[in-house]
């Protein structure tokens, strides 16, 4: 039998590591502007078109590179940063994949011009498909300009796998917007089809959070700062209310480089324990320095997960500062340490020499009603009435009423402390959640009745301030709002002005009402950004749980319910009601 094993030709070894290094247009910017970074650059222009799928170009003012470096930069485990195993673990740089341009090179067409700082002439490289086509001198500026064309064109199911161009473009500007955080002295520029989408000049880091992600973080931003001998942490969080229902605004840098920890995100949110409404995250942007021997950076191939040596503390330390530093800004409550504990003693001395004092008694009827002739009894059983219903004594018997006229038997009702009602149907017992019923009450006639069109006017116009992510997202569904009752414009950079919404939506839910709109992390098609919206919509015009105080509102819902047939689950696979397992608490006793 003939041998079966070969070696692969480099240029297919070189796309089967693309697959590895380059997963989307974002991984290449990540790459680029890393290198950049690493470079020594102050300026970094970002150009794109098509989302990346035609062209990404990362023009610097660093160092620039030598004729025969510009070469090397191409060849497969080539790199400037590394020289022995021990330097993996004392990785200070970025970008520093010996085979990550070689991948870029195998399935784009790139040009690279660079200019070291010293030199006259630079030098201009052009490879396609991984060989090599032309090496010439040019006159260019100093510095270096990738150019990376036609992404996947040499392989097309490869190409075919990538999304459609909003959606590439947000992850651009994820990795965009990762690098800019972390280097707030470095100017970045960002350019999508020659129009220009960030400008961000020099500052400090939280000026470069408010550039990146829009003036509403300004009041909100809570300063983040501890330091050890082994560690330092520094950033933002914001206050309880710039909490998100995604969990797109939410950083953790070590040493200047992103990474992803679910295991730390936690530790954050506790430090918000009781702050947040449930499926509420907190935003923050972290910052944590500390010796690269105490990590490792390179168990993940696009670098996004560390591993720490010591996690645990790291873990308390995010936790503690979080909570201490939300105390000291007033937003989480905290021990008064600096309370002096003589006044303590002086009030008890006080209250020791007047002992001997008895305050006049001073008798104040709350019973009385200057409006109304009742008596105090009456008074007192009209507040015990309104006491059972806020608080369902439990001891109490559960009132029967006959909710259908067609029915020949009674059914019982009972609101729990919690909002739910439990309600006896046929020989079961149910738990409801009047909430979810209402809400799919309202989606089901929203379903029957014509979409309005019909808007209203605003005396005022609002005005809505985008980051460059959410002005992104109203450029791919503003097309659709004024067939539902909207009327709006970016007036001017990046305020969003509405002047008319649609008819049943009031102009105090107007802004929560975008902001919902836009913490959907990507409309795909038309009709899932229709959807998406109509689940906002009958949100909106649901109630809680907790709204149903009375039992007269909670028959008319229950009988409602009935009609559509007493549905158990709501679209989304969430539950309407359970049935209460009462076998098993016979067991109980």
């Amino acid at each position: 039998m003939s041998d079966i094993i070969q070696l692969l030709p480099d240029h297919v070894a070189n796309q089967i590591a693309a697959g590895e290094v380059v997963q989307r247009p974002a991984s290449i910017v990540k790459e680029l502007l890393e290198n950049a970074i690493d470079a020594g650059a102050t300026k970094i222009e970002l150009i794109v078109r098509e989302a990346g799928k035609n062209l990404i170009q990362v023009v610097d003012n660093g160092i620039g590179m030598s004729e025969t470096d510009a070469r090397m930069a191409f060849e497969r485990h080539a790199t400037s940063k590394i020289k022995s195993t021990e330097d993996i673990f004392k990785i200070a740089t970025k970008g520093f994949r010996g085979e990550a341009l070689a991948s870029i090179a195998a399935v784009a067409q790139v040009e690279l011009k660079s200019k070291q700082l010293d030199t006259k002439i630079g030098t201009q490289i052009y490879i396609e498909g991984g060989t090599l086509q032309f090496q010439e001198p040019i006159q260019t500026t100093e510095g270096s300009s990738f150019s990376v064309k036609n992404l996947f064109y040499n392989v097309p199911a490869r190409r075919k796998f990538l999304k459609n161009n909003n959606i590439e473009f947000r992850h651009i500007l994820d990795e965009f917007q990762r690098v800019a955080l972390a280097h707030e002295t470095i100017e970045f520029d960002l350019f999508h089809n020659d129009e220009p989408i960030f400008k961000l000049r020099k500052s400090s880091l939280s000026q470069r959070i408010i550039d990146v992600f829009g003036r509403k973080l300004q009041p909100l931003l809570v300063p983040i700062k501890e330091e050890m001998d082994w560690v330092r942490l520094t950033g933002f969080v914001a206050k309880p209310e710039g909490a998100k229902k995604m969990r797109g605004e939410q950083f953790l840098f070590v040493n200047g480089r992103f990474f992803k920890s679910p295991y730390l995100n936690k530790a954050v949110q506790d430090a918000f324990d009781g702050l947040l409404l449930s499926g509420y995250f907190p935003s923050f942007f972290l910052f944590l320095e500390m010796d690269p021997e105490r990590i490792d950076v390179n168990i993940h191939p696009q670098k996004t997960e560390v591993k720490f040596e010591d996690e645990p503390l790291i873990f308390a330390l995010l936790r503690s500062t979080i909570k201490k530093s939300l105390g000291i800004y007033n937003i989480a409550p905290s021990l008064d340490f600096d309370k002096d504990s003589n006044i303590d003693v002086f009030i008890n001395q006080k209250t020791k020499s007047n002992q001997n004092f008895n305050p006049a008694n001073i008798s104040v009827d709350r019973d009385f009603n200057p409006f109304r002739e009742e008596s105090v009894t009456e008074k007192h059983t009209e507040i015990q009435n309104l006491a059972e219903i806020y608080h369902q004594n439990i001891e109490a018997a559960p009132s029967k009423i006959n909710l259908f006229e067609d029915d020949d038997f009674e059914e019982d009702l009972m609101r729990l402390p919690n909002g739910y009602w439990v309600f006896n149907k046929g020989n079961k017992t149910l738990m409801l959640d009047l909430g979810r019923m209402h809400r799919l009450i309202i989606s089901e006639n929203n379903k029957t009745q014509t979409a309005t069109t019909n808007s209203h006017a605003l005396l005022f116009s609002l005005e809505y301030h985008m980051n460059e992510m959410e002005k992104n997202k109203y450029k791919s569904f503003k097309k659709y709002l004024p067939d539902l009752g909207f009327q709006s414009y970016v007036a001017h950079e990046n305020v969003l002005r509405i002047d008319a919404v649609p008819e049943g939506l009031k102009e105090t839910q107007v802004m929560k009402f975008f902001e919902n709109l836009f913490e959907i992390l990507d409309y795909k098609t038309e009709e899932e950004f229709l959807h998406y919206y109509q689940n906002q919509w009958n949100r909106l015009q649901s109630k809680s749980r907790f709204d149903f105080i009375y039992k007269s509102d909670a028959e008319e819902l229950i009988k409602k319910f009935t009609n559509l047939g007493f549905p158990e689950y709501l679209p989304d696979g969430k539950r309407c009601y359970l049935e209460l397992p009462f076998d098993e608490f016979k067991n109980k006793f």
